[in-house]
């Protein structure tokens, strides 16, 4: 353990710690030296204004009063933390098409800065951590902009909206609720203020987005769960059914880690096969997940879901054979 992690760990001791904290014990938490221990204390206290009191017979604690208050100063990691910092780093400067580095450029290199003071003199192999973009979809970057201002600032917004099942472009004023990142897309959940109900928009799809300023109708949050989280997907609504799905043995060694659902049920069957059931509003994007994997997978139940299934893999049986 390097000096700037023993000082960082020293400190949460101090200040998680109810009583005075021997010496001996200090020694073994921080694997170093008495002598050091004493350096590290007076360190503490002398250049970083630590409510160090006690002695080296009772223990060392921070004083009551104001070690409730104190915080290191500057920001402190560890090395874990500055690793996953150091990821989160990679994350931003390669996902979302460039939208989400562009916008965050004064972070990341805040970022960048930190590292390299807390690097000791080590090049950090940024080229190791990857972060591989899987179907995202490109957007206009002014409109990403306007939409996050509207949801922090609490203001309606005014957009354009091209559908993409019916490729409608309809004019829409909302009042943004929360932005949600999914599957690699990004997606405004808001109340129309045209259809009077909760919406979930793709982001891609705004265009000619403007922050207005009136104030945006704010929508509890368990009133946002029920419509927008209660279903299967980001297309979300009140729940219209219970998906029954098998998966082939070969298949379930990975189906069984995977989340589709917070209220989803799985089991494995005797014969090695898993059961997976799910809530689901609309149809359409379940079966895609459930056809992403093709004779390893098989819809049970309700019916009807069932017979969609079957006639989508008609169809694109009928592709091949013409």
């Amino acid at each position: 353990m390097d000096r700037y992690e023993r000082i960082l760990s020293l400190h949460r001791i101090l200040k998680t710690s109810r009583y005075p904290v021997t010496v001996a014990k200090l020694r073994d938490e921080l694997e170093c030296s008495r002598a050091t221990v004493y350096r590290d204390l007076a360190f503490l206290r002398d250049a970083l204004m630590a409510p160090i009191v006690g002695d080296g017979d009772a223990g060392f604690r921070y004083d009551s009063d104001e070690g409730g208050r104190f915080e290191l100063p500057g920001l402190w990691l560890n090395s874990e933390e500055l690793h996953a910092l150091l990821a989160a780093q990679q994350l931003m400067s390669r996902s979302s098409g460039g939208v989400l580095s562009t916008a965050l450029a004064p972070l990341q290199s805040r970022i960048e800065k930190l590292l390299d003071e807390h690097s000791a003199g080590k090049q950090w192999p940024v080229q190791r951590v990857r972060v591989i973009p899987h179907r995202g979809r490109r957007m206009d970057e002014h409109a990403f902009r306007n939409v996050c201002s509207a949801v922090l600032q609490r203001k309606q917004l005014a957009f354009e909206y091209r559908a993409r099942s019916t490729d409608e472009k309809t004019r829409r004023t909302v009042s943004p609720q929360r932005i949600t990142h999914y599957r690699d897309n990004w997606y405004l959940d808001a109340w129309d203020h045209d259809r009077d109900a909760l919406r979930s928009f793709s982001v891609d799809r705004i265009a000619t987005a403007r922050v207005l300023d009136a104030v945006a109708r704010d929508i509890e949050d368990d009133e946002l769960d029920r419509h927008l989280a209660g279903s299967y997907g980001i297309f979300s609504g009140p729940p219209k059914g219970i998906a029954t799905i098998v998966f082939s043995a070969k298949a379930a060694r990975w189906v069984a880690d995977e989340h589709w659902h917070s209220q989803q049920q799985g089991r494995f069957l005797p014969d090695g096969r898993f059961e997976l059931k799910v809530p689901y509003s609309g149809a359409r994007e379940l079966l895609m997940d459930v056809l992403h994997y093709g004779a390893d997978a098989e819809v049970v139940e309700p019916v009807a879901l069932r017979e969609q299934a079957r006639s989508l893999l008609m169809m694109a049986l009928d592709k091949y054979e013409r």
